[in-house]
């Protein structure tokens, strides 16, 4: 994914959230929080594409799904993964940045102990990420993965799949073929008690720069739809 792309995709936030650090397993983490005015509200965290081509908090994508989160009354954290930005260290392969996103959402739990429900979405590397976090940690009820790497990554962990969500996934996508992304899907829909939906953006590559639009109904359907069925708390 050549850096100059990523760049590409890279957006300042229109109306910033507050700068938070926190400690990481390998140094301070920098990240962009916001604090959900609803007693007790459901908690989320969005996780960025792939630090060594370009991938920051401030995508466009990572910044939009944060964004979805925060209307529907979440208290919703953003991060860098260790050595992009502010935050202290080096990449570690995945390794280090699921250690990342375990202290991210540490920090989100210990500002929000009675949040009913936790949610993890992620871009690309960030849906990989994401995806083992919600391996370990069984409060996570929720995903949202758009464009997972299922061709460049081992998925095979999700067995069994505990959380229900949604792949989201362009039939364009220069560096995931769908076919790769469809595997997936199908096999984490064979898990009993779980819902996978998966969902197919006609014409989008894999920055879904012709099809941002899209992307957020989707992701904002879907969030809804889950919602309705919870009736989580929702802000005023």
């Amino acid at each position: 994914m050549p850096a100059a792309v990523h760049a590409a995709n890279q957006v300042e936030d229109e109306f910033p959230m507050p700068d938070v650090i926190f400690n990481g397993p390998d140094g301070r983490l920098e990240g962009r929080y916001f604090h959900s005015s609803v007693p007790n509200a459901p908690i989320a965290l969005v996780l960025h594409p792939h630090p060594q081509y370009g991938g920051t908090m401030n995508n466009k994508i990572v910044y939009n799904v944060f964004s979805i989160f925060k209307a529907r009354g979440y208290s919703v954290l953003r991060f860098n993964f260790r050595g992009v930005g502010r935050s202290q260290g080096e990449f570690d392969n995945g390794v280090g940045e699921l250690s990342d996103a375990a202290a991210a959402l540490d920090w989100m739990q210990m500002h929000n102990p009675n949040a009913p429900s936790c949610w993890v979405g992620g871009f690309s590397f960030g849906a990989w990420i994401g995806m083992q976090l919600l391996m370990r940690r069984p409060e996570i009820e929720g995903f949202i993965s758009i464009a997972p790497p299922a061709n460049m990554y081992d998925f095979s962990f999700l067995a069994p799949c505990p959380s229900s969500g949604i792949i989201i996934q362009g039939n364009k996508d220069q560096h995931v073929p769908e076919a790769d992304a469809v595997k997936l899907a199908e096999r984490l829909k064979t898990q009993k008690g779980i819902e996978i939906t998966y969902q197919r953006i006609e014409g989008a590559n894999h920055f879904f720069e012709k099809q941002q639009d899209e992307l957020v109904r989707t992701v904002i359907g879907y969030l809804d739809r889950r919602n309705a069925r919870a009736e989580p708390p929702v802000e005023a």
